[in-house]
């Protein structure tokens, strides 16, 4: 083999190495799960199992720990925590070469709060910071059949409170006017329910369904399974609220628009 070669695959290996030494303390650092106040964990300490324990961090985000006491874990990492405890039982000179690991059992610091017409409305732990709106909706379970299709997100940033409205069609669409917004800690996804319209009488399903933008009386008719053989498409009327508060019922055609809170009564036929 020619010495350049020889040099060259040398340099390779140095390199290889010196990235891996250099890069790894900042990938320890940064790595895992950032610990914050209710956060619970489990600290282990090797050969010692009576220092280990599983502790929840204070509101303070700190952790009363044997023969150290209390040690501050806030906005740490799992790695950088365990190294805290390592280091302060070698100083108190408790241990030699103490080893610990800290895994984190329950995430209580990184919340987000969804409610309105979801599954299961609550709090949730926001476990992946990289987490989507859609990622924390599916995690309620998903949105309701009655569900509107603008979603209200409230953000605190810097201190002032953001009020942003996403459309959930456009982002399962994949339209790029409508981007899949990040949720961080501390935010609040509110799924309003859809405006309404009712249907009664002589139709398949008659109940409360979601009125959709332009719909006209034909398409919330075949929303309820469409009329039966005993009904008319002649013979319908709307129940509609009038300007001053008070209920007004007309005849409808099947062209007629469909307004929130309207209620169609398809009649039986005549003969």
């Amino acid at each position: 083999m020619k010495p350049s070669l020889i040099s060259w695959q040398l340099a390779r290996i140095l390199l290889f190495f010196w990235c891996t030494f250099a890069v790894w303390p900042a990938l320890a650092q940064s790595g895992g799960d950032t610990l914050g106040p209710g956060d619970t964990v489990r600290i282990t300490v090797f050969r010692h199992p009576d220092l280990s324990s599983e502790v929840r961090l204070s509101d303070k985000g700190t952790v009363a720990f044997p023969l150290i006491g209390e040690v501050s874990l806030k906005g740490l990492s799992t790695d950088a925590a365990a190294a805290r405890i390592a280091s302060k039982l070698k100083e108190g000179k408790f241990l030699v070469a103490p080893q610990v690991s800290i895994s984190l059992l329950q995430l209580r610091s990184r919340q987000v709060s969804v409610l309105g017409d979801v599954a299961h409305p609550g709090r949730y732990a926001l476990e992946d910071p990289s987490a989507k709106l859609t990622d924390v909706l599916a995690m309620a379970g998903g949105t309701g059949p009655l569900a509107a299709d603008n979603v209200t997100v409230m953000s605190n940033r810097g201190g002032k409170t953001i009020k942003t409205e996403v459309n959930l069609p456009d982002i399962m669409r994949g339209s790029p006017a409508q981007q899949d917004p990040g949720i961080q800690s501390g935010d609040t996804v509110f799924v309003p329910r859809a405006p309404v319209f009712y249907i009664y009488g002589e139709v398949q399903h008659g109940g409360a369904y979601k009125l959709e933008h332009g719909m006209t009386v034909m398409q919330a008719i075949s929303l309820g399974g469409g009329i039966t053989l005993r009904g008319s498409d002649r013979r319908i009327e709307i129940r509609r609220r009038g300007p001053d508060g008070q209920w007004q019922e007309a005849s409808a055609k099947l062209a007629d628009g469909v307004r929130p809170d309207d209620v169609i009564y398809v009649k039986e036929s005549f003969f």
